[in-house]
């Protein structure tokens, strides 16, 4: 038979030819002409071609028994409710020899020759059905197998690590808080690829079974848009349970700034958790499945991901787009340093083998550059911004102005962003360095474009401090208000990385400074009622009336400075207690001096305030708190 079978014809040409060549041999055996010989090699021949023939019939038979038997296994779970793969691993291994066994047939039925090839043709259009049956019923267990094993994971369980780069802050200028409100949201650094399992383990096998008997079936078309369909609505539900809304460019660029803070620190937790763990968890839930199949793990991955990510990719496109406005910029930063750590993972997840997932880089890397874009230029427009802050009224007790607390805190927060700020300033102001300029950073030593910024700021600064302080009517009280508040610009430098930029110079000139205003405030306020104190020649000589003359003097005026002063206020309990010492020093030394040099006459009948009384009540000068002496003497 083994002879028989390695010449059997497997083209329709070759079995045409078989029979006309087997009807010649019968025609030559019955002719008058043959002899002997020749007539029994062609007895031989002929009895040969007839056991090809009946091998083909006897195959053709065998096909079709076996066809019958698979077919029965297939068509009868078509009247049976249950599903194949819950119903146990007996039913799915034997349905899924059922459907091999079909193929095994087709492949037999190809390679007969047949006298009757209907028949043939007829098993092959059933085998053809049948196979059409068995997708369509794969396709159904893949959808159930898919829909019943999902698994979630819950977003407090992942990994986090605490800090990161989410930094919020209150740009109000009416809060006199000393520090921006600086918190981590919900976006802790997950510190690589963390991958999840979003179906159960036990299932891959039964998928990536599916998805073999599919592919060697022609129809992994159909599987892969089933699969497909069932991975988008799964990550849909997920979203929904992280909160992820729909906006059109439309509603952020319109939505009100408080909501709109909420939505982008949402938007920077979940841009982290849906690439570096759940896209992370799906392709290699892809790559199992059609492990050993081509590319259609990159296809399928691409399409189950790209609308979520392009809902990602449109939010930070609105938030680039809108206006440059300060209380932006630290999310504009903090949304460009997560996509930069990002970027390396996204090019790992999408592939150039498909379009789509060329053109999901190319956007990611697109927003990216829009980011750093916006953020510079944000950063570039601060100066402007501090220049249109104007004031109509003095700032009350001459404290620190709020808007010093806020420009400070608000540079001080963006040391957090140094990196990515040096980056993206690198192209900016080095026309304007000079090596002459101490506009250096003391980190790396070379001109910092970002320290000219910085220091272009505090510049801004200091002359909008300069215009407010021309609204107070009272000298000393303008040069306390600048000593507070170029001695705070000083200490938020001092005490951060602002150093770095700003230089050991910068501090030594604006120390000066504020070291300036308080001794012309001294001068201001002091000068005059120290020259009271003072006795012209021999005090021994000075008549009564002379001292009675000068007490009285220097009584209304320290009392006029206590009411007006103890109102002032000196923020900072170092800077006050410096400026009272050096002032009670002088002040009471005078007063001591003056109040020894009569010593014969009786000075409780004019002396209305002991050298004591004086140290106490200078020490509720510059308090904040406006009080007015209330002596129990009288004349």
């Amino acid at each position: 038979m083994g002879d028989c079978e390695s010449i059997i014809p497997t083209s329709e040409g070759e079995q045409h030819a078989l029979a006309a060549f087997q009807h010649l041999v019968k025609f030559l055996r019955t002719s008058q002409n043959v002899n002997n010989e020749l007539k029994k090699l062609l007895a031989d021949l002929d009895s040969h071609l007839t056991s090809l023939t009946s091998y083909t019939v006897g195959k053709l038979s065998e096909l079709e028994t076996r066809f019958k038997s698979a077919k029965e296994k297939i068509t009868r779970w078509e009247s049976n409710k249950s599903m194949i793969w819950d119903s146990g691993p007996k039913e799915a291994s034997e349905y899924m020899k059922a459907v091999d066994e079909i193929h095994k047939v087709q492949e037999g039925l190809r390679s007969l020759s047949a006298n009757d090839s209907q028949k043939q043709n007829e098993l092959l259009f059933q085998a053809d059905s049948v196979v059409q049956i068995a997708m369509a019923r794969l396709e159904q267990e893949l959808i159930h197998i898919l829909a019943q094993h999902k698994l979630y994971f819950e977003p407090d369980y992942v990994p986090f690590q605490s800090g990161g780069y989410d930094v919020v802050y209150n740009e109000s200028f009416v809060s006199a808080e000393d520090s921006l409100e600086v918190e981590t949201s919900h976006g802790e650094s997950i510190p690589a690829l963390y991958a999840v399992n979003l179906v159960h383990p036990h299932v891959i096998a039964h998928l990536k079974s599916i998805a073999n008997v599919m592919f060697n079936s022609n129809y992994i078309q159909e599987f892969c848009l089933a699969f497909v369909r069932m991975r988008k609505d799964a990550l849909n539900e997920y979203l929904f349970i992280l909160e992820m809304e729909k906006f059109s460019i439309g509603d952020l660029l319109t939505m009100e700034w408080s909501d709109l803070n909420v939505k982008i620190k949402k938007w920077v937790w979940l841009i982290k958790i849906v690439i570096r763990v759940y896209l992370t968890s799906e392709q290699r839930l892809c790559n199992n499945i059609f492990e050993g199949i081509g590319s259609y793990s990159a296809v399928c991955f691409t399409e189950i991901s790209a609308t979520s990510m392009l809902r990602l990719l449109n939010f930070g496109e609105a938030i680039a787009m809108e206006p440059h406005r300060p209380e932006k910029l630290f999310h504009l930063l903090d949304m460009y340093e997560v996509l930069k750590n990002l970027l390396g993972f996204v090019d790992e997840l999408f592939s150039e083998e498909t379009e789509k997932g060329s053109f999901l880089k190319f956007e990611f890397h697109n927003l990216f550059k829009k980011l750093g874009v916006s953020a510079r230029a944000t950063f570039l427009d601060f100066g402007n911004f501090i220049a249109c802050s104007i004031s109509t009224n003095p700032f009350p007790g001459g404290g620190v102005h709020h808007l010093t607390r806020y420009v400070m805190n608000y540079i001080h927060t963006l040391t957090v962003f140094r990196d990515s700020l040096v980056f993206l300033l690198q192209d900016q102001a080095t026309d304007v360095l000079s090596p002459t300029t101490e506009l250096q950073s003391e980190v790396n030593s070379i001109p910092c474009p970002m320290a000219y910024h910085l220091q272009s700021i505090t510049s801004h600064l200091l002359s909008n401090l300069n215009n407010k302080s021309k609204l107070y009517k009272d000298d000393a009280l303008r040069h306390i208000f600048l000593m507070n508040n170029i001695h705070y610009i000083v200490q938020k430098v001092e005490n951060s990385d602002l150093i770095a930029f700003l230089g050991s110079g910068w501090m030594r000139e604006h120390i000066r400074m504020f070291q300036s205003h308080a001794t012309i405030y001294m001068r201001a306020t002091w000068q005059s009622v120290l020259s009271l104190l003072r006795l012209d020649g021999d005090g021994m000589k000075t008549s009564k009336a002379v001292f009675k003359e000068k007490y009285r003097a220097f009584n209304a005026a320290f009392e006029e400075i206590y009411k007006n002063q103890t109102g002032w206020n000196v923020p900072d309990p170092q800077l006050r207690d410096d400026l009272l010492i050096q002032t009670s020093n002088c002040v009471i030394q005078a007063y001591r001096i003056l109040c020894g040099s009569r010593s014969q006459f009786n000075r409780e009948k004019y002396i209305k305030y002991t050298t004591d009384d004086l140290s106490k009540h200078m020490l509720d000068l510059l308090q904040g708190s406006s009080r007015s002496l209330q002596s129990s003497r009288r004349r």
